[in-house]
């Protein structure tokens, strides 16, 4: 399985426009080679240089398993039009959908796009957090794979 964006590099600098000081938009992400035996798709986006172990700046699952792209700036909200029946959860920012990559003024901090093929749909209401989200994930991948970028805000 393969996870790209057609605005980064895996490694490379997440460009301004998808973090804060820029237009906040989630970036485009392109999937390619799921197992045939996914039924659905999960994406976490997380930042694991903050001492706390880390925060979760997106929660996205049930996305179809035959999804090859997600487009740039899908809307917050508990459910994503035009990727029923994906559903977004709770970040650890307290808001539902993509919040910007924002590390402390002069830090760099790495994000990890991570994508799980999951061998069934998660049973999860939509705005449902992390710890839930986490817990319902246990024993469902079947593969996963992470698109990491940095950015560092001056």
């Amino acid at each position: 399985m393969r996870l790209t964006s057609p605005a980064f590099e895996d490694g490379s600098t997440i460009p301004s426009r998808y973090c804060c000081g820029g237009d906040e938009l989630s970036p485009p992400l392109h999937i390619e080679g799921v197992p045939h035996t996914a039924q659905a798709l999960a994406l976490v986006v997380d930042d694991p240089d903050l001492p706390d172990g880390g925060r979760a700046h997106w929660i996205l699952w049930n996305i179809s398993a035959d999804a090859t792209d997600l487009p740039e700036g899908l809307p917050e909200g508990e459910t994503v039009p035009g990727l029923a029946p994906a559903a977004q959860g709770l970040n650890d920012f307290g808001r539902v959908g993509y919040s910007a990559p924002c590390p402390p003024d002069g830090e760099e901090h790495r994000y990890r796009f991570r994508l799980y093929a999951l061998g069934e749909m998660l049973n999860l209401n939509p705005g449902s957090d992390r710890a839930r989200f986490e817990e319902e994930l246990d024993g469902k991948v079947v593969a996963e794979v992470e698109l990491s970028g940095s950015y560092r805000r001056s």
